[in-house]
């Protein structure tokens, strides 16, 4: 029997600040938690939130609440806007003028609650990626006399078994006073500290279709429509009619050079030699494909009139290197960067941003997206958490949100270093 199944749960209470749908909050109440206090300034999340946890206290902008006027609490639970950290912004840190000081806000909830134990921060891992932004966070947090992860945790749902890559910088801290001496030989939590060793598990070929709902139970709506059908049937056809597993690289329709039969012609026209190496590399790869298939690429390109599609349905990358699957067989993503397939022992990272995966049902015979209570099946929320607001707006929030069995079992490492009555 592990350790994690030997240790019995000690009631304790925690505030929610950056509370979100409630991640945070259900990942405590697991370990016995009670919540004396949430924040959470977006409308669309708190009626979320007041659904699933009506007793708690909610309120919205955490600069206006006083910090001294909270009741003594255990643990402090915040996901701190990621917006200044994250690739997807500016990345302006602390020098955020909107965002950039709600650390700050946090800290004052530390600073006001000498009964505090323990702290579970989440963010973005380029939080850590940048030093002088770690260097604040781990300063002001000892100040406050707490003994914390001073090399950044980084830990994604796909290292416990979860199928999901999305990683994320977790830190944690625990007042000195309580701390277990024998546990913890360093004046700082490391992550060989936490024994995550235990809950450590490999996702399993198949494990993101573990979390899909039954197909009886998915309506009709989630179906892809046609025209989204008819762009994979053709790259299917592309991928089956092409030598392409050996490329190595995207695959981009702009890139081949179509009608042109001189290679330095094409290149002159493209204006390949003042691109970056990189897209160089992309270039040359997707022309050496065409021209070892321009007569089937030609006709394709006629037949599935695709230099009269969407730039983003131009664009295919497949990430199965010399698997012998069909893309039914796959994860599917069309973004930005066009349209992707992925092997299905995992998803890509639940982001904020609608670009919801598509899935292969055998018993609708049919391509569908994957549904929004699937998407929180990825987060780990429970099945009876009931999702508010239309697709868009759940989408928004799961993408947001924390994975609640990652944030399960740190939080149950990190309270296993308390001293004991008895040490």
């Amino acid at each position: 029997m592990g350790r994690h199944k030997e240790e019995k749960k000690k009631p304790f209470t925690f505030v929610d600040l950056f509370a979100g749908i409630g991640g945070f909050h259900q990942a405590m109440r697991y370990l016995n938690g009670t919540c004396v206090l949430a924040s959470e300034i977006d409308p669309d999340c708190q009626n979320t939130y007041r659904v699933n946890f009506p007793d708690t206290l909610l309120e919205g902008d955490i600069a206006a609440i006083e910090p001294l006027n909270v009741e003594p609490y255990d643990v402090l639970c915040a996901g701190f806007p990621c917006q200044p950290f994250s690739k997807a912004g500016y990345q302006l840190g602390f020098q955020d003028p909107t965002k950039g000081n709600m650390f700050f806000h946090v800290m004052s909830f530390i600073h006001a609650n000498h009964n505090l134990k323990f702290i579970i921060l989440e963010n973005v891992r380029n939080l850590a990626d940048k030093k002088e932004n770690w260097e604040i966070v781990k300063a002001e947090l000892k100040k406050e006399n707490f003994l914390i992860t001073e090399e950044p945790i980084i830990l994604s749902p796909h290292e416990f078994g979860i199928p999901q890559v999305r990683e994320r910088v977790y830190i944690l801290g625990i007042r000195k006073d309580i701390a277990d001496e024998k546990k913890l030989q360093y004046p700082c939590i490391r992550l060989k500290d936490l024994h995550l060793e235990d809950y450590y598990k490999e996702c399993k070929p198949d494990a993101a279709l573990s979390i899909l709902e039954p197909s009886e139970s998915v309506s009709d709506d989630y179906l892809v429509p046609d025209d989204i059908v008819e762009v994979l049937d053709a790259w299917e056809e592309f991928r089956i009619g092409t030598n392409l597993k050996k490329i190595g690289a995207p695959v981009w329709i702009c890139a081949f050079g179509l009608g042109i039969e001189e290679n330095y012609i094409f290149y002159y026209r493209s204006g390949y030699w003042r691109m970056p190496k990189w897209k160089q590399r992309f270039y040359e790869k997707n022309r050496a494909l065409y021209t070892a298939n321009r007569e089937f690429i030609d006709k394709w390109v006629k037949k599935y009139h695709m230099t009269g599609r969407s730039k983003i349905h131009q664009k295919f990358e497949w990430n199965l290197g010399m698997d012998d699957v069909t893309m039914k067989d796959t994860i599917i993503q069309i973004r930005q960067s066009g349209i992707r397939c992925k092997r299905t022992n995992y998803y890509p990272a639940l982001v904020a941003m609608v670009n919801t995966p598509i899935v292969w049902d055998d018993n609708k015979n049919a391509y569908r997206f994957t549904t929004p209570r699937e998407a929180a099946n990825m987060q780990s929320f429970h099945g009876r958490y009931h999702l508010v607001g239309d697709d868009k707006t759940i989408y928004r929030q799961l993408g947001n949100s924390v994975n609640v069995r990652v944030l399960k079992i740190l939080g149950e490492r990190l309270f296993g270093l308390e001293a004991t009555k008895n040490d």
